[in-house]
């Protein structure tokens, strides 16, 4: 059985964000499926979606900071036609 939907998430601010219940809400006869593979794809140029341990909260603050320092929203990027957190959140 092949299944395809279009899923929309509410919007969030920058940062890492648990979707997993959001995501699983949405898909109809889920309780159906018996085994099954699921694929995403997330239809926004400037977000994107990471698979991280979600057993302790840290870790979702750990890659938080990692970005804010690695990816910082006042560097010289060229890229600002949306405003300045353009470029950022695109990489």
């Amino acid at each position: 059985m092949w299944y395809q939907q279009t899923l929309t998430l509410s919007a969030k601010p920058r940062g890492f964000h648990l979707v997993t219940d959001e995501v699983i809400g949405q898909i109809r006869d889920l309780t159906r499926v018996k085994t099954g593979l699921l694929h995403l794809l997330l239809q926004h140029t400037s977000a994107s979606l990471t698979l991280n341990e979600n057993c302790d909260p840290t870790v979702r603050s750990d890659m938080e900071h990692h970005f804010l320092k690695s990816v910082p929203d006042n560097a010289p990027y060229e890229h600002d036609y949306e405003g300045a957190d353009d470029m950022p959140s695109h990489i």
